[in-house]
């Protein structure tokens, strides 16, 4: 297609968003269609699809079924940590989760009540999710393996009526068993759910029901054996579908509410026109369901389609090597993939040419999907390189649920721009905002902002409190939300995403991002991966501080030196004299979020000589006490 699909969709998605949605909203099948596609009655609280009845779950299982698509694969489980493969037809697929909700059902779990969830990679987590939505429950996945005190909070502020778990996750080198942090969580939360239910893994059983507690503990198989399936329970299409707590959040956490009917149009329109993915495609996301990646394009948008999902449970590197991703691409005929940044770094580290890749069949990829934080343009470039399909940056946030930024592959593809995630999406109205307000000129940076009303699919509001929604999301520009980034906007309507607000530096009144100092860090051929902070400096008010984690074939004892000052050279050549690089540290690894966002904030505290609050999120704390001698100040 010419351009002109993209800017006609575009413009047509913001002049006329109710003719817009309302033909997206075709592609959902509705009990009661919506009398209304977009209620601004109540700004900034706009909600979409009024008067709209539905299930997700049978748009997502039911309707396949009965159109003749029960005997294609729905969900491919591929777990390379325990070894064990299995695949589930669509039919297959529904029988479990009808079977799982009237365990749910016996159990008194009813449209609106909340169920935690709290697993693996695993087949009945999905299970476990679409079962909620078959009742009208709220489910709330809290990624598996989380401290007790993160769970309990969570469990504190969705106050579930059930809680799902399983024994144990597993990760390249150790068994984590999950039974004993859960209980530990339920000791602390003062909200008591009525049921817990475990699924019992082999590599470590839990003790369930011998302790005395106030609710009732259940083992997930004897419980389903009894079961009777339930049929689908209609809710409005402004009912919660679920709840998603957002990382790295103190005190009482963030709980972002999607809603059922808008989710269900802007996923399925997002599977069609940006990954162009329809019925009978394969689709693999490298994610977990604990982060709204999983939720919405391991579960949720692939089965809408009608598509084949995969669910691996498994690394990147390690389970057993650099080549895990194009093993699971070749063997299922996947179509599209989509990871984040930091699994591909960690592939380029162990691979750097990427030789693993040539011992598969990948004909059948298309294209790359990556999201989740700023994709440097080496890494881009490597990935273009050693794959020869598309590597597509987008943008988004859980907040949104699906992409603000991206490159329309199936309405409109257009020329891929190392270090941009290219185009807004149909929906949303993108700008780049100064600190009065107004837009600043193309190619200066300001932060970006959405103006309201946010499209189909996006947070309505935070889980039981719309003024912390307000104050955190729509108080700084009237009429938008806030995304907390930065960035630019170029001459041909690309946005570059600089990072977090919070990451600007001020270097001597100059503002800098840190992305663009790390691009040029990045750029450098030893770089596996970097991250710049902001440490305080008396004379300059701060300074960047560079820390880079080599390729696993560079000798940093013999080279080290020679490197950093080469890195230093770099950004001098292109970020300016004014970004005043000195320090660059060699370090054996950064601290991440488990779902590979670089902890720049702790860092930051760290070298600055505070005591750094450390997320509940965080992947590998022991990373912290290596870089503890390197980053904190004398004395």
């Amino acid at each position: 297609m010419s351009t002109g699909a993209y800017a006609a969709s575009y413009e047509r998605s913001l002049s006329d968003p109710t003719a817009f949605w309302g033909e997206a909203a075709r592609a959902v099948e509705w009990s009661t269609p919506p009398t209304t596609v977009l209620d601004d009655s109540n700004p900034p609280f706009y909600r979409w699809f009024r008067g709209g009845r539905l299930n997700t779950c049978f748009n997502a299982l039911d309707r396949h079924v009965r159109d003749g698509r029960g005997e294609q694969t729905a969900l491919v489980y591929d777990s390379p940590v325990t070894g064990t493969k299995a695949s589930f037809t669509y039919a297959e697929l529904l029988g479990k989760v009808a079977t799982f909700a009237g365990a749910l059902a016996s159990l008194g779990v009813e449209k609106g009540d909340r169920v935690v969830i709290y697993m693996p990679m695993v087949p009945e987590a999905v299970v476990a999710m679409l079962a909620c939505a078959r009742l009208g429950a709220v489910h709330s996945v809290v990624f598996g393996g989380f401290a007790p005190a993160e769970l309990a909070a969570r469990i504190e502020d969705a106050r579930p009526v059930a809680v799902v778990a399983a024994s144990c996750g597993i990760e390249p080198s150790r068994v984590v068993e999950y039974k004993p942090m859960l209980d530990a969580a339920l000791d602390r939360s003062s909200h008591k759910p009525e049921s817990v239910i475990v699924l019992q893994r082999s590599q470590a059983r839990a003790a369930v029901g011998e302790r005395d507690t106030e609710w009732e503990e259940l083992d997930w198989d004897e419980l389903v054996a009894d079961a009777e399936p339930a049929g689908c329970v209609d809710v409005e299409a402004t009912d919660p579908l679920y709840v998603l707590y957002t990382s790295g959040t103190t005190g009482r956490p963030k709980g972002i509410v999607r809603d059922n009917g808008g989710h269900a149009v802007a996923l399925r329109w997002s599977m069609e026109n940006i990954y162009d993915i329809g019925p009978g495609d394969a689709f693999f996301t490298a994610s977990d369901v604990g982060w709204v990646v999983g939720h919405s394009y391991i579960v949720y948008a692939p089965l809408l389609t009608g598509a084949t999902t995969v669910l691996y449970e498994g690394k990147p590197v390690g389970t057993p090597d650099a080549g895990a991703f194009w093993r699971v691409c070749a063997e299922h005929g996947v179509k599209a993939m989509f990871t984040a940044p930091t699994a591909y770094r960690a592939v380029r580290r162990e691979d750097p040419e990427g030789a693993l890749v040539r011992e598969y069949d990948l004909s059948r990829l298309e294209s790359v999907f990556l999201a989740g934080e700023r994709l440097d343009p080496d890494t881009y470039a490597w990935a273009t390189r050693v794959l020869g399909v598309p590597v597509v940056d987008h943008w988004w946030q859980t907040e949104t649920g699906w992409p603000i930024v991206a490159n329309l592959r199936g309405l409109d593809p257009m020329p891929l721009k190392a270090g941009s995630p290219s185009v807004p999406v149909p929906g949303f109205d993108v700008r780049v905002l100064d600190e009065t307000g107004q837009e600043v000129p193309r190619g200066t940076e300001g932060a970006i902002a959405i103006r309201l009303p946010l499209p189909p699919g996006t947070l309505p509001t935070l889980w039981g409190d719309d003024e912390r929604y307000v104050a955190g999301y729509l108080s700084v520009y009237e009429g938008y939300y806030l995304t907390g980034d930065g960035g630019l906007m170029d001459d041909d309507g690309y946005l570059s995403v600089m990072g977090r607000t919070d990451d600007v530096l001020n270097v001597a009144g100059h503002r800098l991002s840190t992305g663009s100092i790390e691009a040029a860090l990045a750029g450098h051929p030893a770089v596996a991966e970097c991250a710049v902070i902001g440490v305080a400096d008396e004379l300059k008010g701060q300074v960047p501080r560079g820390l880079v984690v080599l390729k696993a074939d560079v000798d940093a004892a013999a080279d080290g030196e020679r490197i950093r000052a080469e890195l230093v050279q770099r950004v001098r050549d292109e970020v300016g004299a004014v970004a005043s690089l000195r320090q660059v540290d060699i370090v054996a690894g950064l601290p991440k979020t488990r779902s590979g966002k670089i902890l720049r904030k702790t860092m930051r505290e760290m070298a600055d000589g505070r005591t750094p609050v450390v997320p509940g999120t965080i992947e590998d704390a022991s990373v912290l006490d290596t870089l503890a001698p390197v980053l904190r100040p004398p004395g």
